[in-house]
């Protein structure tokens, strides 16, 4: 288990210069831009233009806040973001140009080397609490309210944007702090 707090995740240029990422992981550690296995970031779109290409990546995007952004994929189309919005899965190696739809957004960008790893993203509200399902790899909750996570250590509480890194096995439960709590489960599997 690993607590990544907000206050220290990892700011950086984007690969195409366009803009900053914040980097939440990286695996292995330490990996820059060509040799990641995954990686989990965010990234503040503030101008329509093309996204940075990622030969031989896979990559699901989901918009954290904002309005929105009209994706054009190579091969896949047009695909319209919003934070209401089921996160999107498509090749991080495909040609991408981004159009905000109302002002910047956040968004939450999670990308596995195809044929190495695979992962989902979903979003989630715990009502009370919920318990997460197990995997076969490792999981990773982004918490976009104040929540706790309930493990055999204990009690760990989240605060908007910090993400905790769980063993596929490990028991977990995401309490809510008030009536409910939104956050992203990412998991992250061998190919």
């Amino acid at each position: 288990m690993r607590l990544l707090r907000n206050v220290e995740h990892r700011r950086m240029p984007w690969k195409n210069g366009g803009g900053e990422t914040v980097e939440v992981i990286v695996h292995p550690e330490g990996a820059d831009l060509s040799a990641f296995g995954w990686r989990v970031s965010m990234a503040t779109v503030a101008s329509d233009g093309p996204f940075s290409v990622f030969p031989g990546i896979d990559r699901t995007l989901a918009v954290l806040s904002g309005d929105g952004m009209a994706l054009s994929i190579e091969g896949v189309g047009e695909k319209l973001l919003t934070p209401q919005s089921t996160p999107l899965a498509f090749p991080a190696d495909a040609p991408t140009t981004a159009r905000l739809t109302g002002g910047p957004i956040t968004d939450l960008n999670v990308m596995t080397r195809r044929g190495v790893f695979r992962h989902k993203l979903a979003r989630h509200v715990a009502e009370g609490s919920l318990a997460l399902a197990q995997s076969s790899g490792e999981r990773l909750l982004l918490a976009l309210e104040p929540l706790g996570v309930s493990t055999a250590n204990g009690l760990i509480g989240l605060q908007p944007l910090d993400a905790l890194v769980l063993d596929g096995s490990e028991r977990a439960e995401v309490v809510s702090a008030g009536e409910s709590a939104a956050f992203y489960l990412v998991e992250i599997t061998p190919a």
